[in-house]
Formats: C-alpha cells, structure tokens, sequence
C-alpha cells in the first residue's frame, strides 16, 4: 500500500474509534458508489452523518479540511443521495469533515460538524 494510502487508512482509524467513543454508530466505512467514496458513514439518534477524513503529516500546506473543495463537495453529495436512496434513511443527513495530523501526541483531531450543505 502506498505511504500516503497508509497514512489515511491511519487517519480513518483514528476517526472511527474518535467517533464510537462520542456515542456515534459507525454504519459503513469507505462506502463506494462507481468511482465516489464516502470514508464513514455514521448515525446519531437525529441524523445520519457523512464524514469526510482528511489526514496530513503537517499543516505546512494548510490545515487538511482546506482540502475538501467545492468539487469534492459535490462528489460527496452525489454519493451519499444515492446512499440514503438504497438505504430507505428517514434521517436527516449531514457531512461533517474531520481533520488529523500524525503523528501527533496527543492525537489531533479537528471535527468539524455540518460542514458544507447541499445546494440546488
């Protein structure tokens, strides 16, 4: 696996059990429509949550969630209407990004929680 791949596989880990230990239900992880992915899918008792992880060695680039453009957005979006579609979800949706450098220590985990909303 290449090292950047690992280093998201890491990230991605880190989130899930981030996300189990604030009360979240981990319902897929790295859920794939054609060539779109969504890295979690997870539920609170109100929403269904889609979650982006952006993970970086460093912020000399900028922080990771500066990643997460506006065409990225709408890749997301696309895949998790259809998502919600398969899945008969009566929640309602949100997409969160969650952001993590490491190695850290602690652990740097900034969850950003509604994000970006769908537009029209």
């Amino acid at each position: 696996m290449a090292e950047h791949n690992e280093l998201g596989k890491q990230g991605e880990d880190a989130v899930a059990v981030y996300l189990a230990e604030n009360g979240y239900k981990i319902l897929h992880r790295n859920w794939r429509f054609g060539s779109d992915e969504l890295d979690i899918v997870a539920e609170t008792a109100k929403y269904i949550v889609f979650v982006e992880v952006k993970t970086r060695t460093n912020t000399v680039f900028g922080e990771p969630e500066e990643a997460v453009t506006k065409k990225k957005q709408r890749f997301l979006i696309r895949a998790s209407n259809v998502y919600l579609d398969k899945n008969n979800c009566t929640k309602e949706a949100r997409f969160d990004i969650i952001s993590v450098i490491l190695p850290s220590h602690p652990l740097m985990i900034n969850h950003i929680e509604d994000a970006f909303y769908p537009t029209l």
